[in-house]
């Protein structure tokens, strides 16, 4: 029997969430210049909330001053942001939806511009402007993913996501590319993974069994390669530490790179692994209300809504009751963009999205 968008699922935690749809940690630019939370990025989410997301996640939030990937960006490296994401946290599950915090280090993406220092890098990176952490440093970052999960917990949220994909500080580390490094933390893949591994298993050690601690990971791009990340999830699930596995496929129903002859596409790759009591989400190109269904009927427990949860607050309500439900169609108008709860700030970084934002006329 399928399984439907609107039914509920437990986590090995305990949390419960309510159906199968999950705001994707999406970039936004609308918080204030010290990473604390705006009005703006508020309203966004908590309309998420009320539009019936199971799960909302925010954007990636820096755990380090020097991590801080984009102007605008939510941080969770200091008390002094407490009180918003206490609000936001409140907020979020007022709604009934699990408050998840996005736990984030750009690395070398950290642009210049922005943090105003070089930025840092498993290995010296010229072309990114970036130097090579110290082992020490190495250690301290460590500290610091553990420390603003336990933060997030006192905030309120039900959990946390390691962000280790999409090019940033950890799929560095990750890489074997960019990871040059001749210590614990640099060579083969299980060195390569140590850091991964170490934050993941200290973030369960200090928060404790009942919070929900998930993991991003992509399998193509920025270094990455799918048998390698096949196998560090497949350890992830091992281990016991991690209620869900994100894995962020581009497209869930293309071929993997690695093995352009493949008779699977990279979702049927991702399913062979054995899940256990870790629930896996993938987004990935997942659209309509028969994208969902797909997804779902392929095996995968939930799932990651991004650029139809933009379009739409309340695209789990309208696909719970229309299954052929399909977004409105792009350029859309800044005025549907305004109803649905993005600032001007977020609008203008939407026009990065190639004809996603009617031009002004």
């Amino acid at each position: 029997m399928a399984v439907k968008p609107e039914t509920t699922i437990e986590f090995s935690c305990g949390a419960k969430m309510k159906n199968r749809l999950m705001l994707a940690p999406l970039t936004n630019q609308q918080s204030h210049d010290d990473g604390s939370l705006s009005d703006n990025e508020l309203h966004w989410l908590t309309m998420r909330a009320k539009g019936g997301f199971g799960l909302v996640m925010t954007c990636a939030s820096h755990v380090q001053e020097i991590g801080k990937g984009f102007a605008g960006q939510l941080g969770v490296y200091s008390d002094a942001l407490i009180p918003g994401h206490k609000k936001l946290a409140a907020e979020l599950n007022s709604h009934g939806s699990l408050a998840v915090i996005q736990l984030h280090h750009a690395g070398m993406r950290s642009p210049f511009e922005v943090i105003k220092e070089k930025a840092v890098c498993p290995s010296e990176s010229e072309k990114h402007n970036a130097r090579a952490l110290s082992l020490e440093e190495v250690f301290k970052l460590r500290d610091d993913f553990i420390e603003a999960a336990v933060r997030a917990q006192n905030c309120g949220y039900n959990g946390v996501e390691v962000h280790g994909a999409h090019g940033y500080i950890l799929t560095q580390f990750l890489s074997s590319k960019i990871n040059q490094r001749k210590d614990q933390y640099g060579g083969s893949l299980e060195n390569r993974a140590r850091l991964l591994f170490e934050i993941v298993n200290g973030i369960r050690n200090a928060c404790g069994k009942n919070f929900l601690v998930g993991v991003r990971l992509s399998p193509e791009r920025f270094g990455m390669q799918l048998s390698d990340i096949k196998t560090v999830s497949q350890q992830l699930i091992d281990d016991g530490n991690i209620d869900f596995l994100d894995l962020s496929l581009w497209d869930c129903f293309k071929t993997p790179e690695e093995q352009p002859d493949s008779e699977l596409n990279i979702l049927e790759h991702i399913l062979q692994l054995q899940y256990k009591d870790v629930k896996l989400t993938v987004a990935g190109n997942i659209r309509t209300g028969k994208d969902v269904q797909s997804i779902l009927d392929a095996g995968v427990d939930f799932v990651t809504i991004g650029r139809s949860g933009i379009l739409h607050h309340d695209f789990p309500k309208k696909v719970i009751a229309n299954p052929h439900f399909e977004p409105i169609e792009n350029p859309v108008s800044i005025d549907h963009l305004k109803a649905e709860g993005l600032s001007d700030t977020f609008i203008t970084y939407m026009r990065r999205w190639d004809g996603f934002v009617e031009n002004a006329k």
